[in-house]
């Protein structure tokens, strides 16, 4: 028996892989060129901190994307976009020319005002949708939004921009865009709020570019110089920003309703949440059932049913780094990572962030662990904005399924694979679920019994999976199915 399954770990090394995704990669880091910055790294579970040198500095506004591998492929702060190796991509320079720009060579301050997305046709090519600010005498809009494009394939594969700052809309703006997969599983829905309305400009994107742009009025409080962090849920089936008023600076958080096969919003739901602060940051959870908001001293979690607002969080007066007298390690900007925890950054340049470990729980099980990531080096507000890649196809809606196989962004076959095969009984799963739905993981062993199962989250690519360890040697199958799908894979356990 040994001698069968040492056969089949060579064979089986030579033809499976995993990838981390995507959203592998948050880049953190600022100050001058020559200082540490570094990483972390994104499973499905954990994050694994990275130090490195690194040319390119975030004072606020931060986009990357790594291909199916989780490798990094680009990244860009508003000022240049960097390719996989951290130089200057092929006219990559002179991003966003005009505004505040020129006042900011190192990474321009502004929250979600870039983000990568892919053009469904060819997986060489991807678009960044990028914008500045502009003073206006009182504060700061944006008063276009730029498009550019970029060919991976160029330059050796290290990418070369094709098409740079082609403006695609003229208005004045709030900052901050979002992104979300239309439900054709293939087109991008890009959104960015008007300044001083209630309205919202919708941005198709189809095969070939922008397909057209629209505007709605939500009816809902105006959005006055906004500054926001705007977010769709794991299943785009909602969105949230917030806008406050300016003359008691208190804070509201407007959830909808979302179709992604039209891109129209729904069922408008006004929630008020500070008094006398700003909120700065946003995040749904995995599931989508809450909402998290912060202001610089508290962490709110809404209900997105009974819309109640429970605060979860306040700053506990932690400096950073510890000993010296800057700096305050408050709250700022959220992200929801690949492995389903939230992580919140400060407002000041400190090398500390918080990390929000169960953000499906209620109340304080969400487990708000303040300053709990020592970075050892200097971060400053900047997350990434990275919308579901993952998010396929839904025909409910009316709209056709586009998906047409391709490995890449745009795909959404039923993929299954099982990494390291053979395995000691620990070994990660990588997997896309069809139609968005929840899954389950089930092995058999060669008499049909089932050994194990695990439920599969929708908004994930990847689990770790321990198999008990009275499982002895032996070749067993791993099932995985969602709805009427089902996708199967042997899995070797070889124990020494």
């Amino acid at each position: 028996m040994k001698k069968i399954l040492f056969v089949l770990l060579i064979l089986l090394r030579t033809m499976i892989g995993y990838g981390q995704g995507f959203n592998h990669q948050w880049l953190l880091g600022y100050w001058n060129f020559q200082d540490d910055k570094g990483k972390l790294l994104f499973d499905t579970s954990n994050y694994t901190p990275v130090i490195e040198q690194r040319k390119m500095t975030f004072y606020g506004t931060q986009a990357n994307i790594s291909d199916a591998g989780g490798n990094l492929l680009m990244a860009s702060n508003g000022i240049w976009i960097a390719n996989a190796t951290g130089d200057t991509m092929m006219n990559g320079g002179g991003l966003n020319p005009g505004g505040i720009t020129s006042n900011w060579p190192n990474g321009l301050p502004m929250t979600a005002n870039n983000i990568f997305l892919s053009f469904s046709n060819d997986t060489n090519k991807f678009m960044l949708f990028h914008h500045t600010a502009n003073f206006d005498g009182y504060s700061y809009p944006t008063y276009s939004i730029y498009l550019s494009e970029i060919d991976i394939s160029l330059d050796n594969g290290k990418g070369s921009v094709t098409n740079k700052n082609q403006i695609i809309l003229s208005d004045t703006l709030n900052w901050g865009l979002g992104a979300c997969k239309h439900a054709n599983g293939i087109d991008w829905w890009v959104i960015i709020t008007k300044h001083n309305t209630d309205s919202t400009f919708i941005i198709n994107t189809s095969s070939t570019g922008i397909q057209y742009i629209s505007s709605q009025k939500l009816n809902v409080p105006k959005s006055w110089y906004g500054v926001i962090q705007p977010v769709f849920s794991n299943l785009g089936n909602q969105f949230a920003y917030f806008v406050y008023d300016s003359s008691t600076v208190n804070s509201t958080v407007l959830l909808f309703d979302f179709n992604r096969c039209n891109g129209t919003f729904s069922n408008p739901k006004i929630i008020p949440t500070t008094f006398g602060e700003l909120i700065w940051g946003l995040a749904f959870s995995p599931s989508g059932k809450y909402i998290y908001a912060c202001s610089s001293s508290s962490i709110f979690q809404i209900d997105t049913d009974n819309l109640s607002v429970d605060t979860v969080a306040t700053y506990d007066g932690f400096i950073s780094p510890i000993g010296s007298s800057c700096c305050a390690t408050t709250f700022w900007n959220m992200y929801l990572a690949a492995n389903g925890k939230i992580y919140v950054t400060s407002g000041s340049g400190v090398q500390h962030i918080h990390e929000i470990n169960y953000p499906d729980s209620a109340g304080i099980a969400c487990d708000v662990q303040q300053h709990a990531i020592d970075l050892g080096y200097a971060q400053l507000r900047s997350v990434p904005n990275h919308p579901n890649y993952y998010l396929g196809c839904d025909t409910t809606l009316g709209c056709p399924c586009l998906t047409t196989g391709i490995e890449e962004l745009g795909g959404h076959e039923f993929r299954f694979i099982v990494a390291p095969n053979p395995t000691s009984g620990s070994f990660k799963i990588t997997y896309l679920l069809p139609q968005n739905q929840p899954g389950k993981l089930e092995v058999f062993d060669i008499n049909g019994r089932r050994i194990y199962e695990m439920n599969l989250p929708h908004w994930s690519t990847m689990q770790e999976v321990n198999l008990p360890k009275s499982i002895s040697s032996g070749v067993y199958n791993g099932v995985i199915t969602s709805g009427v799908q089902r996708r199967s894979k042997k899995v070797v356990v070889y124990r020494e």
